[in-house]
């Protein structure tokens, strides 16, 4: 639903996602949301394993409660969450651009050329699990509340979607200035899927930047 919103967005504002050639995009598209959709399903299992375990059985670290000390954890918690997420998709994302990995598994995200706000969830079923573990298991062993949980999974949703759109959603003094520093934009996104060797992260730059591995950002051209 995001992605096609997003999509929709587009759309609206006269951008051709995608390829230019009209055929080629629809089958990109295609393709796109049948991973996506292969990925909805491997994403709800663990999903499904966390609220069943919070709901009836009380075994995650899931708290309902307002109390001071919670109140003070809120906005720490989702940053804990939101780093520990970044910093697990930046190396399991640049594992998987070795020559085995890539070719075995995601190469089906790449194939997206260029990608489309469907391109989000467009994985192998293999690097769809491994992206759908991590948020789960946090569940279990670091507190949050239900509501900045829930903050933290739509921030991930969002993200995912918008930096793949194939414009930039931001104005440029943002992607230009502090927050385009520190936080990744589709500007910084796309240089990924054009150079394939850089620009890792998920959320921050923070990785990219500690490693070498920042190239910068794109300029997009209307499409």
């Amino acid at each position: 639903m995001t992605s096609g919103g997003f999509a929709l967005w587009t759309a609206k504002r006269g951008v051709t996602a995608g390829p230019r050639d009209p055929a080629r995009r629809r089958r990109q598209i295609r393709d796109e949301i049948r991973w996506s959709l292969i990925a909805a399903i491997i994403y709800g299992i663990p999903a499904g394993v966390m609220i069943a375990s919070w709901h009836y059985f009380g075994l995650t670290r899931i708290t309902t409660a307002i109390t001071p000390a919670g109140a003070l954890w809120w906005l720490p918690s989702i940053t804990v969450y939101l780093f520990v997420h970044d910093s697990w998709f930046y190396w399991t994302h640049r594992w998987m651009h070795g020559p085995r990995l890539f070719k075995a598994v995601h190469a089906v995200h790449h194939a997206s050329k260029p990608p489309t706000a469907w391109a989000a969830m467009s994985f192998h079923p293999w690097e769809s699990l491994s992206g759908a573990l991590l948020i789960p298991v946090l569940a279990f062993v670091i507190p949050i509340h239900w509501s900045a949980l829930g903050l933290v999974l739509a921030i991930a949703t969002v993200m995912g979607v918008t930096n793949h759109m194939g414009w930039e959603m931001f104005p440029a003094r943002w992607v230009n200035g502090w927050f385009g520093r520190h936080i990744i934009t589709a500007s910084h996104h796309e240089a990924h899927h054009q150079r394939y060797n850089s620009n890792y992260g998920l959320y921050f730059r923070f990785w990219d930047k500690l490693c070498g591995t920042d190239t910068g950002l794109v300029t997009f051209t209307p499409r």
